[in-house]
């Protein structure tokens, strides 16, 4: 099957983009791309090594899974290891750490943690095993979010009673802003992810735009599709103008999935989340609402930590707040590898040390 991707006619128009991103920049910008994937695809292509040095592509927090706090994931970990339990995940969940251990340090004591490709397997899996308690780790952004609430009320029509979700989904808005608020910050401007605004339109990121004089380009993850949303971020920049544009139009709108976003807010409303590197940021996670509750995995089992803490050597929350590189981690690639990581950045398959690790292999 041809890679769309690097047919001959997507190279010529990729390589005619970047050129004329060098040809209209004139000024040092540093631009943000949200989410993982699209920091993978930068590195495999190359496209930060073609760009006029003037750029600086600076790798955010869209990694669900790199920012996923270290009490949510002691939670699951305790969950998991609890008798006559299931407890289900993405399979990019098992080998993220926590402070002492993984999901599959606990599937290997004995705990039964399952992968799944979705929460309705994880329901199903319910339905079969109803003398165990089933849990799905409700891990990601927007994206994965209307699949879980789809589960939660398809587990309550048919009282799947034995079926709960360990809510850990997170919002991009409320990171943005944090990420322009904070004292560290270096954004000039944010490449938005389009699955992301697929879903959920890209409304919510005008005023963003505005507040903060800081241009937004819905961009998606292929190589011509990043150039187009770096050349039409750059020209932006040139011209001082801060607005949201839509990059990726074949599969994104203004007013996103409504339907999708309907169930959301059915099921789950904003709440106050701690993110893994970052810290608390105010409404941007999302919990049951009263009516869902009693699927939440947190009121269903008792939960007992002290505070947990990170790994010394790690630096993962400057490069997840964007004020760092992974290869400006002293343990990148020595102390911290895929095989034996030190923090989620480089097991998650959307980690920026991950893909660093897999395309550059330099310190």
């Amino acid at each position: 099957m041809t890679n769309r991707a690097t047919t001959p006619e997507a190279v010529r128009q990729t390589r005619a983009i970047l050129e004329e991103v060098r040809r209209i920049t004139t000024k040092p910008w540093n631009i943000m791309e949200i989410c993982g994937g699209q920091t993978h695809a930068i590195m495999e292509y190359g496209l930060d090594q073609l760009l006029p040095e003037e750029i600086t592509l600076i790798h955010g927090p869209g990694c669900p899974v790199c920012v996923t706090s270290l009490e949510l994931i002691e939670q699951a970990l305790q969950i998991a290891g609890m008798p006559d339990v299931i407890f289900t995940s993405f399979g990019d969940m098992l080998r993220v750490p926590g402070a002492s251990r993984d999901l599959f340090s606990v599937r290997a004591r004995g705990g039964d943690v399952r992968v799944v490709y979705s929460p309705m397997d994880a329901v199903k899996i319910a339905r079969e095993n109803p003398e165990k308690q089933v849990v799905f780790f409700g891990v990601g952004f927007e994206t994965t979010v209307p699949a879980i609430a789809a589960s939660i009320l398809h587990a309550e029509k048919n009282q799947v009673d034995n079926f709960s979700v360990l809510p850990a989904n997170v919002l991009v808005p409320p990171a943005m802003h944090a990420i322009l608020q904070s004292p560290e910050n270096r954004v000039n401007a944010f490449l938005a992810a389009g699955h992301v605004c697929a879903i959920m339109g890209y409304q919510e990121y005008e005023p963003i735009a505005r507040r903060y004089k800081t241009p937004i380009v819905v961009t998606g993850f292929e190589p011509l599709d990043l150039a187009l949303g770096i050349l039409m971020t750059v020209r932006q920049l040139e011209e001082d103008r801060y607005a949201v544009e839509n990059g990726y139009p074949r599969y994104v709108t203004r007013e996103g999935n409504q339907p999708a976003q309907l169930l959301i807010k059915q099921v789950f409303e904003p709440v106050d989340r701690q993110w893994r590197g970052i810290g608390m940021i105010p409404q941007s996670g999302l919990g049951l609402r009263s009516d869902h509750r009693k699927f939440d995995a947190t009121t269903r089992f008792d939960i007992q930590f002290t505070e947990l803490s990170e790994s010394p050597l790690c630096i993962a929350g400057s490069v997840l707040r964007g004020v760092a590189k992974p290869i400006d981690c002293p343990a990148f690639g020595i102390q911290c590898t895929p095989a034996h990581p030190l923090g989620a950045p480089m097991v998650s398959g959307e980690g920026a040390c991950a893909a660093y690790y897999r395309y550059h292999k330099v310190r």
